[in-house]
């Protein structure tokens, strides 16, 4: 019955059919996380440093009644003109099919409909999740990571959360961090957050064989952190600085919920003359060829 509401682009289908490594990316960032033309360049940058790695991209976003997993360039240039454009969580996936809205998928939805495609990799910036001063306010990326068998590759959760108390949720709920190279988690725009991952890994072969163990067990959702690169990286004391300052205005303009994300990301990159722009870029296309690998070495036999 699910598949009435989804389409594997031919690629997509071509590929899974051949057992060929796929990589599953979000449209969120296309539609909302990056300024235009930016978000266009990146998204297609990530398409492309998926291939360079040997696997096949696959951009998922809702169009007309369906979930596409695999959209075309063409496709993806509509979520990058941002208009009229659904923020699709899970909560939101009934909704956005059943009226028939273009949607562009969270971290969240594009796990779920990565793993109902059997797609194990997907990769994106930074995930959601406990947000500061609000620990009842906990995106659903989270309990979807908890809830499906899908290696999520990011920079870490955003820099605005509160990720003391994100990394504790994931320990609860037995989503295991792994550190590409590094023993330290990343804060997304920053290469450590002062908080520990539970284990470094050094290859593609390294982590595939901790999901699968970890798959086998009966686990389900993984992460793994990978730094931005250092050339564009910010430094953490400067960035909380301006974070602290943006999540002000935002309490004081009384934003709530899906909207508060959106404007912290616009004001932290303003106060910063673009440089979280910058390395939100760099980052993307880098944790979309970490994920190549890890589908190639999830794809090869164990």
């Amino acid at each position: 019955m699910i598949e009435t509401w989804m389409r594997l682009g031919p690629h997509v289908q071509e590929a899974l059919a051949a057992r060929r490594p796929v990589v599953a990316l979000e449209t969120v960032v296309v539609a909302f996380g990056l300024p235009r033309p930016a978000n266009l360049e990146v998204a297609l940058e990530m398409e492309a440093a998926v291939r360079e790695a040997g696997a096949i991209p696959a951009t998922i976003g809702i169009l007309e009644g369906q979930v596409v997993i695999g959209l075309r360039p063409s496709e993806i240039a509509r979520f990058a003109e941002g208009k009229e454009i659904l923020k699709v969580s899970r909560r939101d996936l009934a909704i956005a099919l059943a009226q028939r809205r273009m949607g562009a998928t969270t971290v969240a939805a594009t796990v779920w409909a990565a793993a109902r495609a059997g797609i194990p990799v997907v990769a994106t910036g930074g995930i959601g999740g406990v947000h500061r001063g609000m620990p009842f306010d906990v995106s659903n990326d989270l309990p979807t990571l908890a809830a499906e068998p899908v290696v999520v590759v990011c920079s870490g959760a955003k820099a605005i959360l509160d990720l003391r108390a994100t990394r504790e949720w994931l320990e609860t709920h037995g989503v295991p961090i792994l550190g590409w190279g590094t023993a330290d988690l990343p804060a997304f725009y920053s290469p450590s957050s002062g908080l520990p991952v539970d284990a470094r890994v050094d290859s593609a072969a390294e982590a595939a064989a901790i999901a699968r163990i970890h798959w086998a067990l009966g686990g389900k959702g993984l992460l793994v952190a990978v730094p931005p690169p250092p050339a564009w990286a910010v430094p953490a004391d400067r960035l909380e600085q301006v974070i602290h300052e943006a999540l002000a205005e935002a309490a004081a303009s009384g934003l709530q919920g899906r909207e508060v994300t959106p404007f912290l990301l616009r004001r932290i990159a303003e106060r910063t003359e673009g440089e979280t722009v910058a390395v939100n870029r760099a980052l993307l296309v880098e944790n979309a060829r970490v994920a190549a690998q890890i589908a190639r070495a999830l794809a090869a036999s164990p």
